[in-house]
């Protein structure tokens, strides 16, 4: 089973943690301020989905990783 977790880059995590919190929880990389962009934004929520899919989220805030399970 497959989890997702922080990046371990913890300024890259601190970085997107302060624009999400200027931008009341919507993607600091994305400009429109929409239902779809707001952390966790709907395109990394539908990347998760996928059984065959790893790695980051659209800011690198997230990273869905393999577990020993999928190995």
């Amino acid at each position: 089973m497959s989890k997702v977790i922080l990046n371990s880059d913890k300024e890259i995590v601190k970085t997107i943690r302060e624009g999400l919190k200027k931008k009341d929880g919507y993607c600091p990389c994305r400009i429109p301020k929409t239902p779809e962009n707001k952390c966790m934004c709907q395109e990394f929520r539908d990347q998760i989905a996928d059984p065959n899919w790893y790695g980051f989220c659209h800011c690198l805030l997230y990273e869905k990783i393999k577990t020993d399970e999928d190995i």
